[in-house]
């Protein structure tokens, strides 16, 4: 197998927002050559992170160690023309399942002399659409499972359907790590780390304020944080349709109880009990061996993603919470969910030695062949052209169309009627503009 040059392995990251940035940033790193310095793109949409959430994101983390330039604010069509021009080796795909099928149907169709390894995954608990999402992804090259579990679940989907399971590889979460929790004397603080839509309805938003407000008054001597995610305005991976911030401008608060933002990695530094009902602000806790607990006060639903933990001994509401409980994890669970405890652990640095490795033959191969989706207009031709369309890689509406959207346009409404393959000159014509 010829052996690629390590030293000039080049690397592009698009994200969609900002924890997908995060996730994509790290995880170039990881999979990569060691001093492999990625290329930072973010698609321009609803999601794209401002300049404090990207700066929140790095904490001294992803986008510092990243190793890079600052991510670079593109449409999909200008995304396209860099891979023609540009000659990356690897890109990492960090984007919602519909956007990365998008991609690879349209690097099939540019017909790339040497096309980049395509990696993607997930930046977190999967607890829903897993079928959905994992079939859009199908076509990468390396579709990455957070987890020992999650890998088990990617393979039986793909199998299930007849599609070509190898491009599963286990890993673990890129951001997991910091120094393991060490109590402190006269330290006590509960850090409730928010989602921006689980829940998502005003009456369960509003109680878990009123229930963090009377934990704060049970418990007068601990530091009570409410962790945000974004500031009014921002957006964020999922929709926040009523930030806590609103909710708590209408009420008085005990001074022990604060309203925090910040990375979460430092955060976590100074955490006594980590509480939330499904971030994956849990796996980070778990990780570090702070105690941790997983709200049932709503029930144990798909819809929360709190059934994700189920057997994991960690599930308690806010009654328990507020009697002093600690769950304690069961022994077995956080392995097999992609947690090694006692920080960054010898076990979790090599987490991501097979997809490194799988990375390393694939850009040793002479010949990459074209990305194969599941979804084809033959598959899936009731489907397939509106995932396209709702992900499409033109930039937004204008009263003048620029060549690229009206090229891509036309290169979609050839799809749909006709198939990939048969649509490649026309993308191909990216490369004249």
């Amino acid at each position: 197998m010829p052996s690629p040059n390590r030293e000039a392995v080049r690397v592009a990251v698009l994200a969609d927002s900002d924890t997908r940035w995060k996730w994509g940033a790290l995880t170039a790193r990881r999979i990569t050559p060691a001093g492999t310095r990625p290329d930072g793109y973010l698609l321009r949409g609803r999601a794209t992170p401002t300049a404090r959430q990207l700066a929140e994101t790095a904490g001294g983390g992803a986008a510092a160690d990243s190793g890079g330039p600052a991510p670079r604010e593109v449409t999909g069509a200008e995304f396209l023309r860099v891979l023609a021009d540009e000659g990356y080796d690897v890109v990492v795909l960090a984007l919602v399942g519909g956007t990365v099928q998008a991609v690879l149907h349209a690097v099939a169709a540019l017909g790339l002399a040497r096309r980049p390894v395509i990696v993607t995954g997930y930046v977190g608990v999967v607890y829903e659409k897993l079928a959905d999402g994992l079939l859009l992804r199908h076509g990468a090259d390396v579709v990455l499972a957070n987890s020992a579990a999650d890998a088990r679940r990617f393979r039986a989907v793909y199998e299930g359907v007849g599609a070509d399971a190898s491009a599963v590889v286990r890993a673990a979460l890129p951001f997991l790590g910091g120094a393991p929790y060490t109590p402190e004397s006269g330290r006590d603080t509960l850090v409730f780390a928010a989602q921006p839509s689980v829940p998502a309805g005003r009456a369960e938003r509003a109680y878990l304020l009123d229930r963090l407000v009377r934990h704060a008054e049970l418990h007068p001597g601990r530091e009570v944080v409410l962790k945000l995610r974004s500031k009014p305005g921002e957006h964020t991976t999922h929709i926040e349709e009523l930030p806590y911030q609103r909710l708590a401008a209408r009420r008085p608060l005990p001074p022990n109880l604060v309203l925090a933002y910040g990375h979460m990695g430092e955060l976590l530094d100074r955490t006594d009990l980590l509480v939330t009902v499904s971030s994956t602000a849990a796996l980070e806790s778990l990780h570090r061996g702070v105690p941790t607990a997983i709200l049932t006060d709503f029930g144990v639903r798909e819809a929360l993603g709190n059934h994700h933990f189920i057997g994991s001994g960690l599930l308690a509401s806010f009654d328990h919470l507020d009697e002093d409980h600690r769950p304690k994890p069961d022994p077995e669970w956080p392995a097999d969910h992609g947690v090694h405890p006692a920080g960054s652990s010898p076990s979790y640095e090599r987490a991501f030695d097979a997809a490194r490795d799988r990375v390393l033959t694939l850009l040793g191969e002479p010949v990459l062949p074209p990305p194969r989706p599941y979804y084809t207009a033959a598959t899936a031709p009731g489907y397939l052209p509106g995932v396209l369309a709702r992900h499409r890689l033109d930039a937004p509406p204008s009263p003048a169309p620029s060549r690229a959207r009206r090229v891509l346009r036309d290169a979609a409404r050839g799809a749909y009627r006709h198939g990939v393959q048969r649509v490649a000159p026309v993308i191909r014509r990216l490369g004249e503009l």
